[in-house]
């Protein structure tokens, strides 16, 4: 078992940091927050108290995770991505709960993406870099833009699939098959 590494340089202020858990330069975790094992936050990081950071996700520099959002297992997020919880900010106005942003285990978020809550991005989705998110991405979900559109589907090891007869195969092996108009399923 290792011990979460926190560089001398970062402010935690809580106790509920997962083993082999590193935390670098200049981030800052308040006290509340949960972060799972074998996770990484890249330098000038900034956690919230009422957060939830599951096993073994990334987030890259610059990035602020906020009141109200929860990042489920293995989750990537990418360089100064954005998140929001009010979508009527306003200076010294209190509300009295946040929004709720959920991203699903093994989602992957692109650099400079921005999320608009309340929305949900399903598991192994892929947000395009500097893409804006305003409403739910279904699993296996590939978005881009401005507003974000889904374009396609991805394979959990996010390779682009090719859907043919509403079905599609990775060369990696997993499998899917067409549950809806714009959602897929992996299949056995």
């Amino acid at each position: 078992m290792s011990v979460a590494f926190i560089h001398p340089h970062a402010l935690v202020e809580t106790d509920a940091v997962g083993e082999g858990t590193r935390i670098w330069a200049f981030c800052h975790v308040l006290r509340g927050a949960v972060i799972g094992r074998d996770c990484n936050l890249g330098d000038h990081a900034f956690v919230e108290g009422d957060v939830r950071i599951g096993d073994g996700c990334v987030i890259k520099n610059g990035v602020s995770i906020w009141d109200g959002v929860t990042l489920e297992d293995r989750v990537f997020v990418g360089p100064n991505a954005a998140f929001t919880n009010d979508l009527i900010p306003r200076a010294r106005v209190r509300r009295p709960g946040f929004e709720k942003t959920v991203i699903r285990e093994g989602a992957s978020i692109g650099a400079n993406a921005t999320l608009v809550c309340p929305l949900v991005v399903g598991r192994y989705a892929l947000i395009g870099a500097g893409a804006v998110v305003t409403r739910d991405v279904p699993d296996f979900g590939l978005v881009v833009g401005n507003p974000a559109r889904l374009i396609g589907h991805v394979c959990r090891c996010g390779e682009r699939l090719i859907l043919a007869d509403g079905r599609a195969v990775c060369p990696c092996g997993h499998r899917y098959i067409r549950k809806e108009a714009d959602q897929i399923q992996e299949t056995a």
